[in-house]
Order: structure tokens, then C-alpha cells, then sequence
């Protein structure tokens, strides 16, 4: 075939109909993965010297805990505060600031010179941390083109990812030349990450917030009036709850405990589970464009609740291992669908601040739940019951979305205001 007939407006928003040159992303798309890539690698720079960090000041496990634990919560009491200030000021502004904030208060924990220092720079930090994740959501969700918010939310996830990774095994490294210079690796990483956004991100009036020349807030009470955004809540509630919370907490804790396995056993666990994210997040945007976000939610929550429960029952290496990679596919395959019926329901000529605050809120307080419910459920009726449960509640959310309507129909102009 030398040449391509014209498309029409009633499959121009279907990938595999799209002339060549739709196909690509655009450039401040790029910026925004360039910068999510930097915040992941690092974040992963010092989540595993963190803990040990925090020990290093005379106190117990708990402690430790304690200072992973402040960040999550500062997230999720200011949330609310992250979307306002979206409103008010646009997505860029709040985003650079978000970053700094967290570069400041990072490079602040490496200075720290008691455990009540590293606690209150820490919380900080989990401040800026939510400004700059829901202002980022935000500016993808207005920058992705309509017919490619799938895969650019995958894309998006891939960065991130694909950082997480990377993140991890510079900081061990790293960590040699004392457990202090992570943090100021993070730090630089923030910085450069903020000056690409600043710098590289057209700077065309597209901020969101009101005001003559920006585009309007959608009303969060106008979003829980759709369907979409209802599941979206609930399904966005479980993924925090067992990918966010259980398999970072319960998980490390199932493989030493339930199969005798050593350390090692757990960060395999982590790695398998990374790895089928990835495998299903190369082609998982894509089906999210041309299926519909639907059918994605339902296939990975499904998945992912009976891999996460199946892993409560394995007794062997091996199979603890596949059901961790399952669980890790179909968490890849709901992902970008979940963002991109959020990004349908907002629309792109319209600010989401406040609405994508309270997506990202439960989010964390999925993931700030799960592990605690969950360590109670193993404590008194076994890892069973905890995994079970965990998976149960995936299923409930894959529930919800099997009733409601496919929010792919709705990608050009988001729910019309009232």
C-alpha cells in the first residue's frame, strides 16, 4: 500500500486507524516522561536505605516504620491542599513547587542530626510529594492527546517504572560512600527533574484555574456524578490497598514467614512483580485506546485479586514467584485504563484538581490501610485470610466496573458541565 485514505472522524479516535504521524506523542508529553523517570530513579535512590537511615539514630523498627509511614500520611492530609492550589495557580506552578519542595526537604534528611529532624523533613516532604503527583496527573491529562490517553498514561507508568528499577540499584551503590549521599542524589535529581518542566514544557497558556484565559474546575460533585469516576474510586482504593500496601509490606513479610525463605526471596517477589507490570504495560495503553477502558479494568482487577489471593495458599517458591508475576500483569493491564477513564471524564478543556486529588487520596489511604488490616488478619487467621481478603476486595472493584458505562465514548469533550 503506497498511500493512506483519508480518515474519518468516526474512527480517527481508534490507534490502529490512525494516519503515521497521529502516532506520535507529543513533545511535552516526552518532557513530562523525561521528568518522571528522574523522580522515580530518585525515590528509588533512598526507599531502601531509608529505614536503615532512620536506625542509625538509636531507635527500634518501629521507629523506622514510622518514618516511612509520615510521608504516606502528609500525602494524604494534604492532598485536598494539592488540588486547591491546582485550581488557583495551574498544573506547572504547583508542580515545579511540589518538586523543590521535596529537593529541600530530601537534602534537609541528609543534614538531619536526630530521629525527630529526619521525622518532621521527612513529613515535609510528603507535601510536596502529592502537589507535584497531582499536578503531574493533571498536565497529562491535558496534554495527552484524546485518542492516545491510553497509552500515554502507559508510557507514563513505564517511566516511572522503568526508574523504580534503576532507582534501587544506584542507591545501593551509592550508599558505599555513606548512607547520607542518597538523599542528596534524590535532591539533585528533583532539581534537574523541576528545571526540565520549567524549561522544556511549552509555555502556552494552558494552565488550569480560573481566571480570564484559563480553563474552568470541574465541580468534584459533578464528577461523582458519573459512573466512570465512581469505579475508578473504588478500583483506585484497591490497587492501593495491594499493590501500594500489601505487596510492599505483607508480601517481604509472607515469604520469610509462610515459606521460610530468606530476604532474597522477597525481593524476587518485588522483582517478578515488576517485571509482568512492565510486559503488560508495552501493549496494556494501547487495547485501553481501542477496547475501551472497560474491559481493561475489569481483565487486570481480576487478574491481579486472584494472583494476590492465590499467593496466600502457595507453599513453593515457584509458584509464590508466578503468582507475584500474574499479580504484576494484571496490575499493568488496569493501570493506564484507570488514569485515562479519569483523564475521559475530566476532559481536556478543563481543570482537575480537586478531582484528581480525591483519586490519588484513595489511592494512599488504600495503601496506608491494607498493610495494617492485612497484618491483622495473618496475625490471628493466617496469610490466607490476608491475601484472600486482599484479592476479594480487587474483585469487588472489578464488580463495580463490569456495571458501568465504558467512559471511552465521552474522550473528546469530557462530561459536559451543568
Amino acid at each position: 500500500m503506497t498511500s493512506t485514505p483519508p480518515v474519518s472522524g468516526a474512527t480517527s479516535r481508534i490507534p490502529g486507524l490512525r494516519r503515521p504521524g497521529q502516532d506520535k506523542l507529543p513533545r511535552d508529553i516526552k518532557v513530562m516522561l523525561a521528568a518522571a523517570f528522574l523522580i522515580a530513579l530518585g525515590f528509588g535512590l533512598v526507599a531502601p536505605v531509608l529505614p536503615q537511615f532512620a536506625t542509625t539514630f538509636g531507635v527500634g523498627n518501629t521507629e523506622a516504620a514510622v518514618i516511612v509511614a509520615i510521608f504516606a500520611l502528609m500525602r494524604l492530609v494534604f492532598a485536598p491542599a494539592g488540588g486547591a492550589l491546582i485550581a488557583r495557580w495551574g498544573e506547572r506552578p504547583v508542580y515545579v513547587a511540589g518538586l523543590l519542595i521535596v529537593a529541600a526537604s530530601t537534602a534537609a534528611c541528609a543534614f538531619a542530626q536526630g530521629y525527630w529532624q529526619l521525622l518532621l523533613f521527612r513529613g515535609l516532604g510528603g507535601i510536596g510529594s502529592v502537589m507535584f503527583t497531582v499536578a503531574s496527573m493533571a498536565l497529562v491529562i491535558r496534554l495527552a492527546p484524546p485518542e492516545s490517553r491510553g497509552r500515554v498514561s502507559g508510557a507514563y507508568a513505564s517511566a516511572f517504572l522503568v526508574g523504580n528499577v534503576c532507582g534501587p540499584i544506584v542507591g545501593g551503590l551509592l550508599a558505599g560512600f555513606g548512607l547520607r549521599v542518597p538523599f542528596l542524589a534524590y535532591a539533585a535529581a528533583l532539581v534537574v527533574a523541576a528545571a526540565v518542566v520549567q524549561t522544556q514544557l511549552s509555555h502556552e497558556r494552558r494552565e488550569a484555574g480560573h481566571g480570564k484565559g484559563r480553563n474552568p474546575d470541574m465541580r468534584l460533585a459533578d464528577a461523582l456524578g458519573v459512573g466512570a469516576y465512581r469505579s475508578a474510586l473504588v478500583s483506585s482504593f484497591a490497587n492501593g490497598w495491594a499493590t501500594f500496601g500489601v505487596r510492599m509490606a505483607t508480601v517481604p513479610l509472607f515469604a520469610v514467614a509462610a515459606l521460610g525463605a530468606g530476604p532474597e526471596a522477597a525481593g524476587l517477589a518485588l522483582a517478578v512483580f515488576a517485571a509482568g507490570n512492565a510486559s503488560a504495560l508495552t501493549v496494556s495503553g494501547r487495547l485501553a485506546d481501542s477496547l475501551g477502558r472497560k474491559p481493561m479494568m475489569v481483565t487486570g482487577l481480576l487478574v491481579t485479586g486472584g494472583a494476590t489471593a492465590a499467593i496466600g495458599f502457595t507453599h513453593e517458591l515457584g509458584w509464590f514467584l508466578l503468582a507475584s508475576t500474574l499479580a504484576g500483569i494484571g496490575s499493568g493491564l488496569l493501570g493506564p485504563a484507570q488514569q485515562a477513564a479519569v483523564a475521559d471524564v475530566i476532559g481536556s478543556g478543563r481543570s482537575g484538581g480537586k478531582v484528581l486529588a480525591v483519586y490519588q487520596m484513595t489511592a494512599d489511604i488504600g495503601a496506608i490501610a491494607g498493610p495494617i488490616l492485612a497484618g491483622v488478619l495473618a496475625d490471628r487467621l493466617g496469610y490466607g485470610w490476608a491475601f484472600g481478603v486482599t484479592g476479594a476486595i480487587l474483585v469487588v472493584a472489578a464488580a463495580s466496573w463490569s456495571v458501568t458505562r465504558e467512559p471511552l465514548k465521552r474522550i473528546e469533550g469530557g462530561i459536559p458541565p451543568p
